[in-house]
Parts: C-alpha cells; sequence; structure tokens
C-alpha cells in the first residue's frame, strides 16, 4: 500500500506529506505578517474569513507584502528541504539549471500573452479603461506587487513543476501522467481563490500543462519561472485585471462592466476567459518553435 514493488515509497504519498508540510510552512511564515497587522490595527484578522483577511490586509500594501510574501517564502524554503531531506539532490537537478535565454524568453512570453489578450479586449470594447495608455498611476503596490509575483513564480514552479513532477517521474510515472497529476494539483491548489469560476480552473489546469512541458522540453525551471512572473504581473499590475481573483493594482484600471464574463473572465480576472484559453494553447506552440530552435542551435 504505501511501497511500490521497488520498495520505495510512493509517489502519493511522498506528494500528501509534502502538500502539508507546504501548507503549514506558508501559515508559518505568514503569522509575522498577521501580527504587525493585530498590533497596528488592533483587530483580531485571524476572526475573519481567509479572503477577508487578504482584502483588508490588501489596504495596507507593505504589510500585506510581509504576509503573503512570507507566506510564498515559506514555500520556497520548505520545497527546498523537502528536497534535501528526501532527494538529497543539488538544486540544478530540481531544475536551476541553464539559466540565461529560457528565463528571458519566458519573461517575454507570460507579459506577450496578457498584452496580446488586453490589446484584444480593448479594441473589441470588452474593456475599456479608466485612465489613457500615456497615463499610467504608479504606486507603491507596483513595487510590493512585483517582489512578491518574483516569490510566487520561484516558489509554485520549485513545488508543483520542480517537486511535484521529479516526484513522479522517480517513481517510474509515465509522462502523461506526471503532466496530468501535476497540473491538476496545481488547478485544486487555486479552487479556493476569490470569485473562482470552472472556467478558471480549467485554464488554470492547462497553464500548469504549459508549465510542465516548459519544465520537460528545457531540463529547467527557468522558462516557467520566467513566465509565470509576467503572466501574473502582467495581469494584476500592469493591466489591472485580478489575478485568480485577487484584488487587482495596475498602473491601468479597467472595467469589464459591459464586457462578456466567458472572454474576460469577470471578476475572477483574464484567467477566467476564453480569451485566456487560447493563449495558453498558443504557448505550447511558441514553446515548441523556441525550444527546437534552441536545441538545433547547440548542433
Amino acid at each position: 500500500m504505501f511501497r511500490n514493488k521497488n520498495g520505495q515509497v510512493r509517489s502519493g504519498w511522498i506528494l500528501i506529506f509534502a502538500g502539508l508540510v507546504y501548507l503549514i510552512g506558508q501559515s508559518i511564515f505568514m503569522f509575522p505578517g498577521l501580527v504587525v497587522w493585530t498590533v497596528v490595527e488592533n483587530d483580531d484578522i485571524l476572526s475573519n474569513s481567509a479572503n477577508e483577511a487578504l482584502v483588508q490586509m490588501d489596504k495596507f500594501p507593505w504589510i500585506s507584502l510581509l504576509a503573503n510574501g512570507g507566506s510564498v517564502l515559506g514555500g520556497i524554503i520548505i520545497t527546498l528541504i523537502l528536497w534535501k531531506m528526501i532527494y538529497k539532490e543539488p538544486l540544478r537537478v530540481l531544475g536551476f539549471q541553464r539559466m540565461g535565454k529560457d528565463f528571458v524568453y519566458g519573461l517575454f512570453l507570460g507579459a506577450a500573452s496578457i498584452t496580446l489578450i488586453f490589446l484584444i479586449l480593448l479594441a473589441s470594447g470588452q474593456i475599456t479603461l479608466a485612465n489613457s495608455l500615456s497615463h499610467p498611476n504608479f504606486t507603491v503596490y507596483t513595487v510590493t506587487y512585483l517582489l512578491l509575483y518574483i516569490l510566487v513564480g520561484f516558489s509554485e514552479e520549485m513545488f508543483f513543476r520542480g517537486f511535484v513532477m521529479s516526484t513522479l517521474i522517480s517513481r517510474g510515472n509515465r509522462k502523461w501522467v506526471v503532466f496530468l497529476v501535476s497540473a491538476l494539483i496545481f488547478s485544486l491548489a487555486h479552487g479556493s481563490n476569490p470569485n473562482v469560476s470552472w472556467l478558471g480552473l480549467v485554464n488554470i489546469f492547462l497553464v500548469g500543462l504549459l508549465f510542465a512541458y516548459m519544465y520537460d522540453t528545457t531540463k529547467s525551471l527557468w522558462l516557467p519561472i520566467g513566465f509565470h512572473m509576467t503572466w501574473n504581473y502582467f495581469q494584476g499590475n500592469i493591466f489591472g485585471f485580478p489575478v485568480s481573483g485577487t484584488v487587482p493594482h495596475g498602473i491601468y484600471t479597467v472595467s469589464v462592466e459591459d464586457g462578456t464574463t466567458l472572454l474576460t473572465g469577470g471578476t475572477f480576472g483574464l484567467e477566467g476567459g476564453l480569451m485566456a484559453t487560447i493563449l495558453i494553447i498558443i504557448g505550447f506552440f511558441a514553446t515548441k518553435v523556441y525550444t527546437d530552435k534552441k536545441y538545433q542551435s547547440l548542433f
């Protein structure tokens, strides 16, 4: 039940254990931010629901960064501890090798994907802008969320791609099982996000497949990490869409009230719309073109 025919602990048990430790670690590292909030605001934030707490803390960007950034940093640290404790391998085996072009291309592809969705929705009248493109509104959130989404890119890719996929591969699972299971876990982890929708979870599953494909074809985390960072940041802090249901703070302010939710994603953000579905699929082709060209140049 607990071990496979080779005497190894089955991948499912390892992932259950790692997932629980990951969540506990995030909670522990988030706690200092909650304490600061309680002292500054004289308010017991723990008495509120998780979503209410996030909205309240979001009014104070540096406290929000301390709490949410701490949580994400906790995920990174726990993943590193689990990796060293269970596999005892160097970080390059997890996926930290050949940074260079992969990371840059990932940053470009994530930013370009969101920008293209924004321009299509704007040109088709699905969204309206409160401030013109020539008048961006930079705030402290522009900085705090940049730091947060850098950490998110590292934390989620290290765990959901690096650790989860490596665990499944090490136990002899077929590639299609590795892709599907890692993407499913990634999607389910976002299931409690505010304003979640069925299409949002489908798209997060699809982008999880895309990240898995990037990781598998490059044998490195840098491409999905770069894509993940700018995909989130350009959604929420450049163009002002919710990121997986969270409150946006963009340099531009958009309204989706007159648009079709099936296209814009509504209150869940672009990840809840069909435009994201299309761009994620295009991302597979863009990744294949890039990797084919990259590896052809090596020979």
